[in-house]
């Protein structure tokens, strides 16, 4: 029922997963026809490989969407290759922004001083949108209790005007995520032992001290609290997406 309307749809997923655990979700909903085409994003940072892993179980030929901003941490480029070749990720697909866009909006690499929503956007959210529009569904790490937006999530939400997302996690603690690390022996993102407890691109990521909020070391100094992929409901616009 791909033709419903994606509030519909979304409230229906919602009754019908509202009592199965994460990874019931997760398993379930990339078979699910009322889903359609599904994909993960990751960025292979301090928490991905918790979905990861689910995906390596569940469906280990998922298209895996990551994106490489070409100014991320080189830990993080060396993370993504140990962790798909550990889990068996038969599928992971790189997406960045082409040399062309580079040349046009950043050609020194220096945009993110400046102009950090227009740097996530043509390094982040335009290459993606290119890819998530090849589907119908995508599957995303966030939690309510990483706060700001993110306190009411659900595990289906809609992104109009004719996608749904996935929050298998939505519900779970900050312990649910280590303590299945640790029982599945997950390998950690590197930068997580030297403070930084969520990762982004190297020049607007910081360690974060004992007692911040773990998002703290993301554009540190500024009111910015998200990329732009995750915003719904006119928060950030998306640019047209070149053909």
């Amino acid at each position: 029922m791909l033709d419903e309307p994606l509030q519909d749809r979304a409230a229906r997923l919602n009754d019908r997963y509202r009592h199965h655990a994460a990874v019931e979700v997760l398993r379930r909903a990339v078979n699910d026809p009322d889903l359609g085409r599904v994909t993960l994003v990751s960025s292979f940072g301090a928490e991905s490989v918790v979905l990861l892993h689910m995906v390596s179980i569940a469906a280990p030929g998922l298209p895996v969407l990551f994106i490489d901003t070409q100014m991320l941490f080189p830990e993080t480029l060396e993370y993504q290759a140990e962790v798909a070749a550990k889990l068996g990720l038969t599928n992971v697909q790189v997406v960045r922004a082409s040399d062309a866009e580079i040349a046009r909006n950043d050609p020194d690499g220096t945009l993110h001083q400046f102009n950090t929503d227009a740097c996530c956007d043509f390094r982040k959210t335009i290459p993606l949108e290119r890819e998530l529009s090849k589907f119908d569904a995508w599957i995303t790490g966030r939690k309510r209790f990483q706060g700001g937006q993110r306190t009411e999530l659900e595990f289906f939400e809609p992104e109009e005007p004719s996608r749904l997302r996935i929050n298998p996690l939505a519900h779970w603690r900050a312990q649910d995520v280590q303590e299945y690390m640790i029982e599945n022996r997950l390998p950690r993102h590197p930068l997580v032992a030297k403070g930084y407890p969520s990762i982004g691109c190297a020049p607007c990521t910081s360690p974060v001290k004992p007692g911040e909020d773990p998002r703290a070391g993301r554009w540190r100094g500024s009111a910015k609290t998200e990329c732009g992929i995750h915003f719904i409901g006119g928060k950030m616009v998306r640019g047209k997406v070149p053909a």
